[in-house]
């Protein structure tokens, strides 16, 4: 016990001293103050990396100008999209992703409703964001128009820049193949949240019809990610040959089903608990599957990929980062947060603690946190500087404080 609050105060300590380093007034395209996903990133806006950044450092900024600050990131984004609601996945002072990668396919993550609903909940109003609702509604609205299968599911265009860089059942699969269950949790809660946002600004039909939105797609994220056989939601392939009934072949047995379950252990299996999706007996089965040694349960919180798929490796690689089995904090922040929200508080408290330690002994060791780190060892693989939604830990730190075994 000792350690563990010596390693928290470290944690506590080093997020104190660099939070405000993160910060950014305006500068070159960027029209607003904004949050960098870590004090040695330049002036670079980031687009799940600073909604979780800000997540982290929030409760440290309380000022109108501090909070200035969180308001920008979003309005940054709001001020480069396009007509038709594209928008760049990451903005520095000079150009946009899309003019550094020009071609690709894949925007911003669905995260914006969440970031901008976080900072009107914080402050007790969404009326800074009522000038530019229209705008976010466009941006969501993008998803559906150019990322929703038939099926009801959203899938990602290409693999370039999904967030969980190299997970197999994406990376380096046919462009507009797979249903990410990570991309349709991170769906659902961006309705959930736009629903929400349009409710404080007293726009109710606006309300309903994006909840009404959310809860259809829960209810097939629940009949075509789910895999009762397993006990755990599993992303989707949808990269299926078209129904032809003049094919010779299979006009006898025409096919059903639009979509096949990728039996593949990876961490994002996890989210609909973050998100609220899964109901009570699929968490008590995903809690079993969380904790089995075999696959995702480590030394020091969850393997990012499960250690008995083929593709399991713990090896150095950046843009693509390495998630084929590495613990990344986000993974057991997100797992963390999902297990206390159904109630399974040893198993968030076994991971907030693996966790605060794996990183207090990284920063009094190397000075550092590193991006991702090897699940038996606990050491650092790659990239030490890395902040981001490390850290989120100072939540850990702090919920452990108030729960002390």
């Amino acid at each position: 016990m000792l350690e563990l609050e010596k390693y928290g105060d470290i944690i506590k300590d080093y997020v104190l001293r660099e939070y405000v380093k993160c910060m950014r007034n305006p500068s070159g395209i960027l029209k607003y103050k904004f949050i960098v996903p870590g004090s040695v990133y330049s002036d670079e806006l980031w687009d799940w990396d600073s909604w979780l950044t800000d997540i982290a450092i929030s409760p440290f900024l309380s000022s109108d100008d501090q909070i200035d600050y969180e308001k920008g990131c979003v309005l940054n984004f709001l001020d480069h999209m396009s007509d038709d609601g594209k928008m760049p996945i990451w903005i520095t002072s000079e150009r946009t992703s899309f003019e550094i990668y020009p071609g690709t396919k894949n925007i911003h993550k669905p995260t914006l409703a969440q970031h901008a609903l976080f900072i009107s909940e914080k402050i007790g109003s969404a009326s800074w964001l009522e000038s530019n609702f229209d705008k976010l509604c466009i941006f969501v609205d993008w998803y559906e128009k150019n990322c929703l299968h038939e099926s009801g599911l959203y899938v990602w265009l290409d693999d370039f820049a999904i967030g969980v860089d190299n997970d197999p059942c994406v990376f380096y699969r046919p462009d507009g193949s797979s249903a990410s269950i990570y991309l349709n949790c991170l769906m659902y809660r961006e309705l959930i949240s736009l629903s929400n946002i349009a409710s404080m600004l007293s726009l109710s039909e606006i309300a309903v019809k994006y909840l009404g939105k959310a809860n259809a797609l829960k209810e097939v994220i629940n009949e075509l990610s789910y895999d009762e056989r397993d006990g755990m939601f599993y992303n989707v392939d949808v990269n299926l040959v078209p129904i032809d009934p003049t094919q010779r072949l299979h006009s006898g047995a025409p096919r059903h089903w639009s979509t096949l379950i990728q039996r593949i252990d990876v961490w994002t299996g996890f989210m609909p608990m973050w998100a609220g999706i899964a109901t009570e007996e699929q968490a008590k089965r995903m809690i079993e599957r969380c904790m089995d040694k075999r696959t995702f349960y480590s030394n020091n919180g969850i393997r990012s990929l499960g250690k008995l798929e083929k593709m399991y490796s713990v090896k150095k690689s950046n843009n693509p980062s390495c998630w084929l089995g590495p613990i990344w904090v986000i993974a057991n922040y997100m797992i963390f947060k999902g297990a206390l929200a159904y109630g399974y508080k040893d198993l968030a408290y076994d991971i907030a603690e693996k966790t605060v330690l794996m990183l207090g002994r990284d920063i009094e060791a190397c000075g550092e946190m590193h991006e991702y780190y090897d699940p038996d060892t606990g050491a650092g693989v790659h990239n030490k500087g890395f902040q981001s939604w490390n850290l989120l830990s100072v939540e850990m730190v702090d919920w452990l404080k108030a729960n002390i075994k």
